[in-house]
């Protein structure tokens, strides 16, 4: 067919036009598909069809349910109420291992080790407060009031050893010093109930219902009761806080300084080899007396080539106690620990006494703890993360840091430093001549300390790597009944040992290995990464069946729904400001009449039209004409 358009000339392919239409469409569409087949980057028109495509295609079992059972409305109710009950129960698994790998538990690790041991060093003391030379005097004074001070409150006459108590000018005044502060703290009887002082011409009354003990106060008169039910350790805490007071008024400690190894040591082998000077060093305890630890030179350390009591340390020691102090120490004997080199002797933590005329035999088992730090447990390296002052020349522990602490709150708090601790830079030693109010302000802190007030067990942790060593002891008489003639008569010959009451001033002590092995007690993480990648493993199996791939199918779900979302509001936001009114057009009319009447000539059609155009139509030229309109189109 052949179309003339008023002054011009149309010739077209022998199809109908609304044939050509639906051909240009179809073409349209499968270019369009092509067009998606070959882009990099597939999007869905909508959220149903990338679940349908995902149920479809999934290794995740029983997502395809949800798409071959739509059909059937109660079975997709059904399997999607199964679906996310199975999601939401491994979910609920994964939370329990997820909160059990940051509470960072740990598997404990026991290993037994044999190799020659380190021997450990051994501290020895005389169980005896020296009467040191220094402060000799003072004691003596000490001594005449507190005896005084029983006679008065329980009607004791206790004996004194016959002294010379002509003294000088200057040992005068320090005896009435002395006097003035004994009598600021006396010692006193006080009722259970109500604390009420018993007067001096009080009628006999029964014992049980008083107790004794000492006032402390402060400058503002505010007193502490120091009270105790037992009038023994009322006594021996009352004098140990006057001694404690005279022995920080030696300006020198080195005054206190008087090793009497002889006569308290008479004999020292190890592995069979006799002792010297230079296996130990001394140092005073002010309630233990001079103290002897042994292999504690780093340089040449004791190693135990066998077990056994043969290959260890034997010490044969004097429990005499010459020139004893009776008010502080009310036992016999001596005091021994075990500890390793680079830690202090704590004697009244880890030390235990060793009986007279006995033989004891301690057999240790060394045992080493390594913890896991950082997230693991609040252990520490070195203690240099410990927010408290190392005052002791000694490596870090856990008891250092706590008396450390202590001390320093004394110094901060009360003003000096408590004598049984190291002393910290700038600080001096408590003494009522110079801190009036210093027991009073320790008894207070002590009480706080105790109650963890201060804080310092929480402050101080747990080493990460130490030491231990585990004592089982053995008694025996010695010397026997039968052997005890000549052994005292060579003592007696060497040693000069020449004391009424043989039997109760020795003693034998003998510390050995008992094996060689030793137990090391070790921690390792008991949920790694790769323990907890395990278990999720395990759980999304048992929960989907799937594997690693399933998790990147599901992950790829998520991006996917993003991505239409994202897609989906920019086309909504792109068509809300299509809708917005735009301004008037010139011709509005006419190009209103073209859009109307002309909509097909809009799109680009593939079919070919050769055409002849004589003059430039108008937009009413190109409205279709019909039939009998005027009669200008002709059929060829």
């Amino acid at each position: 067919s052949e179309f003339v358009l008023q002054s011009g000339s149309v010739k077209a392919g022998k199809m109908p036009e609304g044939e050509k239409m639906r051909q240009c469409k179809q073409e349209e569409e499968q270019q369009q598909k092509e067009e998606e087949r070959e882009g990099l980057i597939e999007f869905y028109s909508s959220y149903q069809e990338l679940f349908q495509f995902f149920c479809s295609n999934t290794t995740i079992h029983g997502a395809i349910r949800l798409v071959c059972s739509k059909k059937n409305k109660m079975k997709t109710a059904f399997w999607s109420v199964l679906f996310f009950l199975t999601f939401g129960l491994m979910y609920w698994q994964f939370g329990i291992l997820y909160g059990e790998y940051f509470s960072y538990p740990v598997n404990l690790n026991l290993n037994l080790n044999s190799d020659r041991l380190t021997f450990p060093a051994v501290t020895l003391c005389t169980l005896n407060p020296y009467r040191y030379s220094a402060i000799r005097k003072q004691l003596d004074k000490l001594d005449q009031i507190t005896q005084q001070t029983l006679l008065d409150l329980y009607d004791y006459n206790m004996s004194l050893p016959q002294r010379d108590w002509s003294s000088s000018s200057t040992q005068r005044r320090s005896s009435r010093s002395l006097l003035h502060h004994v009598q600021r703290h006396p010692l006193r009887r006080q009722k259970r109930d109500n604390l009420v002082n018993l007067p001096e011409n009080s009628p006999s009354v029964d014992k049980n219902d008083w107790k004794i003990g000492f006032v402390l106060c402060n400058e503002n008169n505010d007193c502490f009761h120091q009270a105790y039910s037992s009038g023994v350790d009322a006594v021996r805490e009352w004098y140990s806080f006057h001694y404690i007071n005279i022995l920080a008024q030696v300006p020198d400690a080195k005054d206190l300084d008087e090793s009497d190894f002889e006569n308290f040591i008479y004999a020292c082998r190890f592995n069979e080899a006799t002792c010297d000077k230079a296996n130990y060093t001394h140092f005073h305890h002010p309630l233990y007396g001079n103290c002897y630890t042994f292999n504690d030179n780093s340089s040449s350390l004791w190693t135990s080539s066998l077990p056994g009591i043969n290959n260890g340390l034997s010490l044969v020691v004097r429990t005499e106690q010459n020139d004893f102090i009776p008010l502080l120490s009310t036992v016999t004997g001596a005091r021994v620990m075990v500890h390793d080199q680079n830690e202090p002797a704590f004697m009244d933590d880890g030390g235990f006494n060793v009986r007279p005329g006995i033989e004891t035999s301690i057999s240790m088992r060394k045992e080493m703890t390594v913890r896991l730090g950082g997230s693991y447990s609040d252990c520490t390296e070195d203690g240099s993360d410990v927010p408290v002052q190392n005052l002791y020349s000694s490596r870090y522990t856990e008891q250092v840091c706590i008396r450390s602490c202590f001390q320093l709150n004394m110094v901060e708090r009360c003003g000096c430093a408590y004598y049984f601790y190291p002393l910290p830079d700038g600080a001096e030693y408590c003494d009522y001549t110079k801190h009036k109010a210093w027991g009073y302000c320790y008894y207070k802190l002590l009480a706080e300390f105790k109650a963890d007030v201060l804080g310092c067990f929480h402050k101080c942790r747990k080493p990460c790597k130490m030491t231990e060593y585990q004592l089982s002891a053995g008694y025996s008489r010695w010397p026997s009944a039968v052997s005890e003639d000549w052994v005292f008569y060579m003592l007696s010959q060497q040693n000069k040992y020449n004391i009424t009451s043989k039997r109760n001033g020795v003693a034998k002590v003998n510390i050995f290995f008992e094996e060689w092995n030793y137990k090391t007690n070790g921690e390792s993480p008991a949920f790694t990464v790769v323990t907890l990648l395990s278990q999720l493993g395990n759980q999304w199996s048992l929960w989907f069946g799937s594997s690693v791939l399933s998790v990147m199918e599901l992950a790829e779900l998520v991006l996917d729904f993003i991505a239409i979302t994202f897609i989906l509001a920019f086309r909504w936001f792109r068509s809300r400001q299509k809708l917005s009114p735009p301004g008037p057009a010139p011709n509005s009319q006419d190009n209103a009449a073209f859009q109307d009447e002309a909509p097909a000539l809009s799109a680009p059609h593939r079919f070919t039209v050769e055409a002849v155009v004589t003059t430039l139509p108008s937009y009413n030229s190109l409205e279709p004409r019909g039939p009998s309109r005027d009669g200008e189109v002709g059929h060829e």
